[in-house]
């Protein structure tokens, strides 16, 4: 199935070209000419990514993704700017988006960024639908009892091992059952904000946001040899619970 991308931009050529190149790509392509326009359209249409510019008479970019996060939040978004400053780049980040590219940027790194913006959507839904909500989970048989004798209560959010016991606190008990219900299995740092915070980042922000709940719960682990590594950083991906061996 084609992927549907929305080109918001007011300069006729700029919007133009972008819509040209996607299009060779085999993309569904819609041009919106301002902010207002893409909004109405996305209210009504299934958007998988939109490229918008920053600059733009009346509502501006940062206005429009603020709009888009709330009724689209699946969207993956590319921010575009004639105007690159850090200020910018940090609000935009802010305001989850996937990439931000200064214009005028190569066909080349718009492509890059839109199939990596698309990958990630991807992944996204895969992790919505592949891992259960925690909220929906059956409280009543979340226990993981492990060789040495420790006990994981997932529901009560207790770890036991002999007269050690440690509380967690509920971030740290989504992540943990996350990660233990799906042995094996790489989560990246953006999917477990997700689905332990609830709410999407940026791939740049997740890291930073994850860093220190997972150095607190590995805190707590480390007085319980059979889960004091279990719980083992994936460099330059995120997290992953591998079992007893």
């Amino acid at each position: 199935m084609k992927s549907n991308i929305l080109v918001v931009d007011d300069e006729n050529v700029a919007r133009q070209s972008l819509a040209d190149i996607l299009k060779l790509e085999g993309y569904n392509v819609t041009p919106a000419a301002n902010g207002q326009a893409a909004i109405e359209w996305v209210r009504t249409h299934p958007i998988d990514l939109m490229i918008v510019d920053l600059r733009m008479p009346g509502m501006d970019g940062l206005e429009v993704i603020q709009v888009v996060n709330q009724v689209s939040p699946d969207t993956e978004i590319v921010l575009l700017t004639a105007h690159g400053s850090t200020d910018s780049a940090i609000q935009a980040l802010r305001l989850r988006i996937h990439d931000y590219l200064t214009k005028p940027a190569s066909p080349a790194q718009v492509l890059a960024s839109v199939k990596k913006g698309l990958a990630r959507r991807s992944t996204k839904m895969q992790a919505k639908s592949g891992v259960r909500d925690v909220s929906e989970m059956d409280e009543t048989i979340k226990e993981f009892r492990l060789k040495d004798g420790t006990l994981v209560d997932l529901s009560r959010r207790q770890i036991r091992s002999g007269k050690k016991l440690e509380h967690l606190t509920p971030a740290e008990g989504r992540l943990l059952r996350i990660l233990m219900e799906n042995e094996g299995k790489v989560f990246s740092h953006r999917e477990l904000v997700l689905l332990v915070q609830g709410y999407d980042t940026s791939q740049r922000e997740a890291p930073e946001i994850l860093r220190p709940l997972v150095s607190r719960l590995r805190h707590k682990l480390e007085s319980f040899p059979a889960l004091s590594e279990r719980v083992a950083s994936v460099r330059g991906t995120g997290y992953v619970y591998e079992g007893e061996k």
